[in-house]
């Protein structure tokens, strides 16, 4: 099939790459507003050409946009416009309620399918992107009731070809769950690197002794800020929630260390190991 992506960066590019070696697509049309990404992605071969968004639209059978959240939500119904009743369009965003709630009373809302790679790195643009970066991993699919049963069966038909294990809910769900599992994780890491900033002021050999442990924690404060600006305001009072319960726990640490409670610190990092049980 002829597909389009629009945004072809670290998670565009990776779906391409896969996509191609596949053969799940014979021609891929790229679409960004970063002139460098697009030499970058012919240069790879990630696509075949470059296009303008009406273009790569009306000759594409698949469209997958991935963009920052904030910019798939206001382009979703232009795409739609341009789109027959046998054209796909998917997207790959962290966040999904805004997203679907954008086109709900579209006149092709059908020909939408609302899907989220669980998979992403601190890096972006093309030069990042790898064929086998999904495989393994889970690719959720929201709110399936809503798509046609042909644009359905085609984004099922990728999300295989990633080599990905499909999981359905609804947006709502979808939201709720990454706010745990992803963006508070995000949050944390951009905290403890402004935190060790703050304290590399004071001691300049800070970096120089920090540990694997440290590297593998504050990895994830390299992602960039135009991505996830977007995803914590689109997913505001669901990071919110979950924020609060985190500085909770941060608290509980930080007076069983004022008061010399031992015990209770003990306490608290044995039920932290419990999560070994759920992550193996």
């Amino acid at each position: 099939m002829k597909i389009s992506i629009i945004g072809a960066g670290l998670i565009g590019g990776s779906m391409a790459l896969k996509l191609r070696e596949k053969g799940i697509a014979r021609f891929i049309y790229g679409i960004d507003h970063s002139q460098q990404h697009i030499n970058d992605a012919l240069e790879l071969k990630i696509i075949d050409a470059e296009a303008d968004l009406e273009q790569g639209v009306r000759n594409s059978d698949l469209i997958i946009i991935a963009i920052p959240v904030d910019a798939a939500r206001k382009l979703l119904p232009d795409v739609l416009d341009l789109v027959s009743d046998h054209q796909t369009v998917m997207d790959a965003g962290s966040t999904k309620a805004g997203i679907v709630n954008a086109v709900k009373d579209h006149p092709k809302r059908s020909r939408f399918v609302a899907f989220h790679p669980m998979w992403g790195t601190e890096n972006n643009g093309p030069k990042s992107a790898i064929a086998e970066s999904f495989s393994g991993k889970a690719g959720v699919i929201c709110n399936k009731e809503e798509s046609a049963d042909d644009a359905l069966n085609t984004v099922e038909k990728v999300v295989n070809a990633l080599d990905m294990h499909i999981i359905y809910m609804n947006a709502e769900d979808h939201d709720i769950h990454t706010a745990y599992i992803s963006h508070i994780s995000h949050i944390t890491s951009y905290a403890l690197a402004n935190t060790v900033l703050e304290k590399e002021r004071e001691e300049e050999t800070i970096f120089q002794l920090a540990s694997s442990g440290f590297s593998s924690t504050v990895r994830l404060a390299k992602s960039h800020p135009e991505m996830w600006v977007p995803i914590f305001k689109q997913n505001k009072e669901n990071v919110l929630d979950v924020l609060n319960e985190h500085i909770t726990q941060l608290r509980k640490f930080k007076a069983a260390l004022e008061k010399e409670n031992y015990e209770y610190l003990e306490e608290l990092i044995t039920n932290a190991n419990r999560i070994r049980g759920i992550l193996r």
